[in-house]
């Protein structure tokens, strides 16, 4: 089965604002950063995936053969929709779409979405579990599939998928469920986040102020 993985991320500097009260402009975009290259190197070394394409702006060092769509609005929804059609006519049976902030995704949680039966949408729902940290859809039965990220978008993506006649499997894992939103879950980042704030590690900037607290 060919399988496709789509990443969206933010611009530069507008990523994890939510931060801000633990960390500041500079040092949040470091750790976006550092997640979105987590991410794509964890994706990249999965070999049941056989294209790793980014949904966003120009960033520096996306490394090759990372195929980029560019963002056409603020609405996360509408651009997955619109990218997942650009997709769909290059022939993927299954698109996996990841967020850039999954600090401890692993290999075998990328394997895992990939390799569901054909007929199946697998959700990976956040520690909450209320939101939606990973799809996996299976074309072409999910290629007009209703993206709703945001509030409450595990049950409304249940829901969608359902309703249109397919199987579901909610996937847990505690690769997939850690996403990094507000300061109470950077200690899942920590690694990342020391690499960004230490030019010795990770060549990233040191944070200013006060606010390097972690």
């Amino acid at each position: 089965m060919s399988c496709w993985a789509l990443i969206p991320v933010k611009a530069p500097g507008l990523g994890k604002t939510r931060l801000a009260p633990a960390l500041d402009a500079r040092t949040r975009e470091a750790l976006v950063s550092g997640m979105l290259r987590h991410v794509l190197d964890t994706v990249s070394a999965c070999r049941s995936v056989q294209r790793v394409c980014v949904l966003g702006p120009v960033r520096p060092n996306l490394g090759r053969g990372i195929m980029r769509f560019d963002d056409p609005g603020p609405d996360l929804n509408g651009a997955l929709e619109s990218t997942m059609a650009a997709i769909t006519a290059a022939g993927p049976e299954r698109i996996l779409v990841l967020p850039a902030d999954l600090p401890c995704l692993g290999v075998a949680d990328v394997d895992r979405l990939a390799r569901l039966p054909a007929d199946t949408l697998g959700i990976a729902p956040d520690r909450h579990r209320t939101g939606t940290n990973a799809l996996s859809l299976p074309l072409p039965d999910a290629i007009w599939f209703p993206f709703s990220f945001g509030q409450n978008s595990f049950s409304t993506h249940c829901e969608h998928a359902t309703n249109r006649g397919l199987t579901v499997e909610t996937i847990l894992s505690c690769g997939l469920e850690k996403d990094i939103d507000d300061p109470l879950d950077l200690a899942d980042a920590v690694r990342i986040l020391r690499r960004a704030c230490n030019p010795a590690i990770g060549g990233r900037p040191r944070p200013e102020g006060r606010k390097r607290s972690i």
